[in-house]
C-alpha cells in the first residue's frame, strides 16, 4: 500500500475495553455468519445453475466458461442475503451483438422462469429455490485494463479477493458489511452513495480485519487515497480514493459520497469507544404524525415549501441524479431570489417530493440593483441611460460611489417563483423537468403535511437528524 495519507490508527483512546469489542463482535457473528445448513443449500443451487450455463454456453460457444463471482462465491456474504451471481465468459474475438444474443439464450437456459434487464448490456435475472439469481455475459480477458464494459471487470475482482481472504478476514467482512447497513452506509447504488462490497472487501484486506480498519478510519483526514497494488499512477478528486488493484485508472470508492466517508468516520469513533449491537442493526424509523411535523415546524420558525410532482419512469440509478440534480437547481433559483434556504431534501417513491426549508419566504415588491461606479464612464451611462426614464423605478440614484436603481421585484413570495414558468428554467434533471411540464402542486407551510402518507419514515429522519 502506499499514498495514504492517514495514520493507521494505531493510538490507544479511552473507552471501552477489548473484550467490550469483542463481545459484541462474537454476538454480530452468531447473526451474521451463514450456518452450515445455509451454506450447503445456496452451494447445491449455485452448483446447479453453474452446471446448467455451462452446458447452454459451450453448445453455443467454443471456449466460453462459467464461473460464480460476487460475496457468495468468496464466503463474505451476510446471512440470509439470497443473491448468486454466475458468470459467463466469451472468448475475446466474439462481437458484442453476438455475445449478447448468446449470453441471454445461456441466462433463460439457466433460468427457465427469469427476465431480461439491462445495465450496460442485457441480462437475465430470476430466482432459484429462494435465492436471486443472475446470469450475466461478459468477455474473457488477460487483464482489467482490456475491459469493454463495467463487468469485464468482475472476474478479475473475484480473482484478486480469492487469493487474499481467508476464513477470519471473511468473517471479518461480514461483520464490517452489517457495520455499514447499521450505519446506512452500504450500498454503491446511486440512492445511497456508499461503499460497494468489493469496496468494503478491500478494505478489511487492506488493513487486516474489522477493529483495525475502524482505528484506521477513525484517524482518516481527507483526501485518503489507499493504492493496495502501488500503482501509484492515477489521480482523483474523491474523498476516498481505493485504486482498483485490477485496473489503475479506476478508483473503487469514486461512488461514495462524502458525507457517508465521514458518516463512517462519526460512527468507527462511537463504536470503538462505546461498543453496542445498536450500531449494527438499521433505524427504521416511525414515520413522523402530523401533530409532530407541526411542531417540529412551529419550533423552527421556518416556511417549509414542496414540489410534488409524478415520480419519473426511472430505475433509481438514474432517478436519484436526476432528482439531486433538481433539488440543487431549485435551491439556486430561491437563493438568487433571496429566498434563502436553510434545508433542503428530495424524496421519491410513487410521487416525488422536492422539499426546502426558507429562512425568507417574503421579500419586499422592489429589489436593489447595484450599478457600476460612476466613474466608470462607458458602463454608468448605460446604466443610467437604462434607468433614467423608467417610472417604475426608483432612482437611478447614487450610493457611495455607485449609481444604484430601485425596481419592481419578479417574485415577492417562494410560492410565486415556484408556481411560474421560471421554475422550468432552473437546473433540473431531463425526466424531471419533463414531470413538471405534465402537472406539480406547491405546498406551502401546513400543506406539507400531505406528504406525510408517503414519506412519513424520511421527514422523521430529515426532522429528528443524526449523524
Amino acid at each position: 500500500m502506499s499514498g495514504e495519507n492517514a495514520d493507521r490508527g494505531d493510538r490507544d483512546e479511552p473507552g471501552a475495553s477489548k473484550g467490550d469489542f469483542e463481545t459484541v463482535v462474537a454476538a454480530v457473528r452468531e447473526r451474521v455468519d451463514p450456518d452450515p445448513d445455509e451454506r450447503a443449500r445456496l452451494r447445491a443451487v449455485a452448483d446447479r445453475l453453474i452446471e446448467r450455463a455451462e452446458a447452454a454456453a459451450t453448445d453455443r460457444c467454443d471456449g466460453a466458461d462459467v464461473l460464480q463471482v460476487g460475496s457468495s462465491a468468496r464466503g463474505t456474504w451476510v446471512s440470509g442475503d439470497r443473491d448468486i451471481d454466475v458468470f459467463v465468459r466469451f472468448p475475446p474475438e466474439l462481437d458484442r451483438e453476438t455475445l449478447e444474443e448468446y449470453g441471454l439464450e445461456v441466462g433463460h437456459a439457466t433460468l427457465p422462469g427469469g427476465h431480461e434487464e439491462y445495465a450496460e448490456h442485457p441480462y437475465v435475472k430470476g430466482a432459484v429455490d429462494g435465492f436471486d439469481v443472475d446470469v450475466v455475459p461478459c468477455f474473457r480477458l488477460e487483464s482489467a485494463t482490456e475491459i469493454r464494459s463495467a463487468v469485464d471487470r468482475t472476474p478479475f475482482h473475484a480473482q484478486y479477493l480469492e487469493a487474499r481472504l481467508d476464513d477470519d478476514l471473511a468473517a471479518d467482512v461480514r461483520v464490517t458489511k452489517q457495520f455499514m447497513k447499521g450505519i446506512g452506509v452500504y450500498g454503491s447504488d446511486l440512492r445511497t452513495r456508499g461503499f460497494s462490497g468489493y469496496l468494503t472487501e478491500l478494505l478489511v484486506c487492506e488493513y487486516g480485519g474489522f477493529r483495525s480498519l475502524l482505528e484506521a478510519v477513525r484517524d482518516w483526514r481527507p483526501q485518503i487515497v489507499l493504492d493496495p497494488e502501488d500503482h501509484g499512477r492515477a489521480s482523483f478528486d474523491d474523498p476516498l480514493v481505493v485504486i482498483d488493484p485490477t485496473d489503475p485508472e479506476r478508483n473503487v470508492a469514486a461512488v461514495c459520497a462524502a458525507d457517508n466517508v465521514a458518516r463512517l468516520q462519526h460512527y468507527a469513533r462511537e463504536f470503538l469507544e462505546r461498543p453496542s449491537l445498536e450500531y449494527f442493526e438499521p433505524d427504521d424509523r416511525d414515520p413522523l404524525s402530523k401533530s409532530e411535523l407541526l411542531s417540529h415546524l412551529e419550533r423552527r420558525g421556518t416556511t417549509p415549501v414542496a414540489v410534488r410532482f409524478e415520480t419519473p419512469a426511472l430505475v433509481e440509478d438514474q432517478l436519484y441524479p436526476q432528482l439531486r440534480k433538481s433539488l440543487a437547481g431549485i435551491c439556486q433559483g430561491l437563493d438568487e431570489r433571496g429566498f434563502d434556504v436553510l434545508r433542503s431534501t428530495a424524496l421519491a417513491s410513487d410521487t416525488s417530493a422536492i422539499l426546502v426549508e426558507l429562512a425568507v419566504d417574503e421579500r419586499p415588491a422592489v429589489e436593489r440593483h447595484r450599478g457600476p461606479p460612476v466613474h466608470i464612464k462607458g458602463h454608468a451611462r448605460g446604466f443610467y441611460g437604462r434607468y433614467a426614464d423608467d417610472p417604475d423605478v426608483y432612482g437611478p440614484f447614487v450610493v457611495e460611489d455607485r449609481y444604484v436603481a430601485e425596481r419592481d421585484r419578479e417574485f415577492t413570495t417562494a410560492c410565486e417563483f415556484l408556481e411560474s414558468d421560471q421554475l422550468l428554467e432552473v437546473g433540473l434533471g431531463a425526466h424531471v423537468e419533463s414531470a413538471l411540464e405534465d402537472e406539480y402542486e406547491v405546498l406551502v407551510d401546513d400543506d406539507v403535511t400531505a406528504l406525510l402518507p408517503a414519506f412519513g419514515s424520511e421527514l422523521r429522519s430529515y426532522f429528528e437528524p443524526v449523524p
